[in-house]
């Protein structure tokens, strides 16, 4: 099931830098451009949570030929003390690949550690792109006045 809430000029649960982190491991090809595009912040607000998501250690960042490629590290803890004995991995289990084991992406060391990951593939970020193709697709009958075909 895929529920996705209207935010502008709302608030959210992750922060900008959890919400460029997710993204990068579900695809850890991402052009500035598109992580700014897809968190809804500015090029400039994506180059600084890089930065500060590279010297904290939870990505690094190397040139593919003319691109960047991150890579995730979600063994690294959680910074806030609410969260403290947590690790980024916990979070990647739930948001970026529910469909695996979540015993399988902590032994493989992350989400897009394993061979037959390719970024951009079928199942990259799959159903969970906001207004995406498939954007309020499986709600819940209450939400479609109680018929699944919506309502009269």
């Amino acid at each position: 099931m895929t529920d996705v809430v209207e935010t502008s000029g709302g608030w959210t649960f992750l922060t900008n830098h959890s919400h460029v982190l997710i993204s990068l491991a579900r695809d850890p090809d991402l052009r500035l451009r598109d992580l700014a595009e897809l968190v809804g912040i500015t090029e400039r607000a994506v180059q600084t949570i890089l930065r500060d998501l590279e010297a904290g250690g939870y990505i690094s960042r190397r040139r593919v030929g003319r691109r960047n490629r991150y890579d995730v590290h979600p063994d690294r803890p959680m910074r806030h003390p609410v969260e403290a004995g947590h690790r980024v991995v916990e979070i990647l289990q739930v948001l970026v690949v529910p469909s695996e084991e979540p015993d399988d992406i902590a032994a493989s060391g992350g989400p897009d550690a394993g061979a037959d990951h390719q970024p951009g593939g079928p199942d990259a970020g799959a159903g969970h792109q906001p207004g995406g193709p498939d954007a309020g697709a499986g709600q819940e009958p209450e939400a479609t006045g109680g018929r699944p075909d919506g309502p009269v």
